[in-house]
């Protein structure tokens, strides 16, 4: 299992994995990473300052990804953990909680104190995770990601 920063040859596969992951689950396509226009060409997004991605791969295969941004609008020193999928066969094997501790251990490194994430009841064994490596449910949605369909939002102190 190799965890490695995104590239671009890396774009056209992620997307598929987070378009079906979205429509697997049956939450709404709009006003989710689905329609974002920026999951077409997550190399270039996470090349801005105080932003990663990273991706799992094993044997040449993709099995998915999870970043941190400074998306707008958040409270100083917290940043987004953003475009977290997996593939389905991949999931509950450790590799997402892999991923997770990767990407907070680069928040940190790049002076983050604070996470935040948004996302859905339906993604049920998703948000099990985020509870056990720390994250809290907060009432509202903070910053300005754009996935205004996101119905629960959760924080985590690094």
């Amino acid at each position: 299992m190799l965890f490695r920063p995104i590239e671009p040859k890396d774009n056209a596969r992620l997307a598929q994995i987070i378009r079906s992951s979205i429509e697997e689950f049956h939450v709404p396509l709009q006003g989710t990473a689905h329609t974002d226009p920026t999951t077409d060409d997550l190399f270039t997004l996470f090349q801005k300052p105080g932003s990663a991605y990273w991706v799992a791969e094993e044997s040449g295969e993709i099995l998915g990804g999870c970043g941190v941004s400074p998306t707008s609008g958040l409270p100083d020193g917290c940043a987004e953990l953003v475009r977290f999928f997996l593939t389905p066969a991949s999931r509950g094997k450790g590799i997402g909680k892999r991923l997770m501790q990767q990407c907070f251990d680069t928040a940190q490194s790049l002076g983050y104190r604070q996470l935040y994430l948004e996302t859905f009841a339906e993604m049920s064994a998703a948000v099990g995770m985020y509870e056990k490596m720390g994250f809290h449910y907060i009432p509202q949605a903070l910053g300005n990601s754009g996935h205004y369909s996101c119905t629960i939002w959760m924080l985590k102190d690094l």
